[in-house]
């Protein structure tokens, strides 16, 4: 049975896609969760609804026209924080809510793509197409890289930003890299769980892997295990049993935090 279903097209594509978006969503999330960043997924997420709604009104595919407008909207927040007095989740808030509205102005301006909008909303991996399979993966591979090259100053800033600066690590940078790498991977997750889900598919694995692992880099592994895990375990359970994709791989990615962490009552690991 199972061999069957693999010989479905579409489920090759999900699958394929979504291995490799969970790989770099679970890498970075490590990162920005240790940074207390994980929030900042949620308020591109929002935003990317905004940036989808622009690439379906003006027929451009949208992961490719909320790419360079998600990255200008993730740099605008780290300004915010920088330059005004808007700090952290306050200047998340204020951003995402205004593209948010924006998104919705925009939908209700035209009558023609409300049900493809909706899609995006909540995810729909199963409908991917060979072109979004593939800007997944080559996405997926520049964060991912991205991550192994800049891995020890990513390090450094997460742990110690002041020591970092100090030791002659470009920190703010590193900072932006972090950001953009962000929202490349809020564009990646949109076809997996949908731009209000996506901030699951950052925060949930590397939450789950921080109560049960110890060392840096075994934490991001276990993320990545965990991400995987969920992605592969949501597309069949969306399959079979004809539930949401993205709902379905959320709702895994909570049973594997519950599990690790009754795992680490247990065995007093926290």
């Amino acid at each position: 049975m199972l061999k069957e279903v693999l010989q479905y097209t579409f489920m090759q594509r999900a699958l394929i896609s979504g291995i490799f978006i969970a790989l770099s969503s679970a890498g970075l999330g490590v990162f920005l969760v240790l940074r207390r960043y994980s929030m900042i997924g949620e308020g591109l997420g929002h935003s990317a609804f905004a940036a989808v709604a622009v690439g379906l009104l003006i027929g451009v595919t949208p992961m490719l026209a909320a790419i360079p407008i998600l990255m200008l909207i993730s740099l605008w927040i780290l300004k915010l924080g920088e330059r005004t007095a808007v700090y952290g989740e306050t200047a998340i808030g204020l951003v995402a809510s205004l593209a948010m509205a924006v998104g919705v102005l925009l939908a209700s301006i035209s009558d023609g793509f409300n049900i493809d909008l909706f899609s995006y909303l909540f995810g729909s991996i199963l409908a991917i197409t060979q072109l979004e399979v593939l800007l997944s993966i080559l996405l997926s591979f520049v964060v991912i890289s991205a991550l192994l090259y800049f891995y020890h100053d990513l390090f450094a800033i997460t742990y110690d930003e002041d020591f970092a600066l100090v030791s002659g690590v470009h920190t703010t940078t590193i900072n932006r890299i972090l950001i953009l790498l962000t929202s490349i991977t809020v564009v990646l997750g949109i076809r997996v769980v949908g731009t209000l889900l996506i901030s699951s598919l950052i925060i949930f694995p590397a939450v789950t892997a921080l109560q049960i692992s110890s060392g840096f880099k075994s934490t991001i592994f276990t993320a990545c295990i965990s991400a995987v895990t969920s992605v592969i375990i949501g597309i069949f359970s969306s399959f079979y049993l004809n539930l949401p994709t993205g709902a379905a791989i959320v709702v895994i990615n909570f049973f594997l935090f519950s599990a690790a962490f009754i795992y680490s009552r247990i065995t007093g690991k926290s």
